[in-house]
């Protein structure tokens, strides 16, 4: 256990943050299932808002430093090729 002062506080801290990011990561990845799930038996619309909703969380994610900013675009990209795929196979 730690004695110091400032050595209590940053264990408070610390288990603040870990619990903050990993509600950030819990909400992340169920907003992907849920865009696979649009994207299985969801029609396109509801597809571009689950895209649309996802692309906002990983770039808050990316900023906030819980992904990196690379990890972020790549998957992005990736949904944004399945979502443009199933448009043009929709139309």
């Amino acid at each position: 256990m730690a004695h110091s002062l400032s050595a209590q506080k940053r264990i408070r801290q610390n288990a603040k943050n870990a619990a903050r990011n990993r509600w950030r990561m819990k909400t992340l990845r169920e907003a992907a299932k849920e865009f696979n799930e649009k994207m299985l038996h969801g029609s396109v619309d509801e597809a571009k808002a689950s895209y649309k909703k996802l692309s906002r969380l990983y770039d808050r994610c990316a900023t906030k430093g819980i992904v990196h900013k690379n990890h972020a675009s790549r998957h992005k990209s990736r949904l944004s090729a399945r979502l443009k795929a199933k448009s043009a196979k929709g139309k």
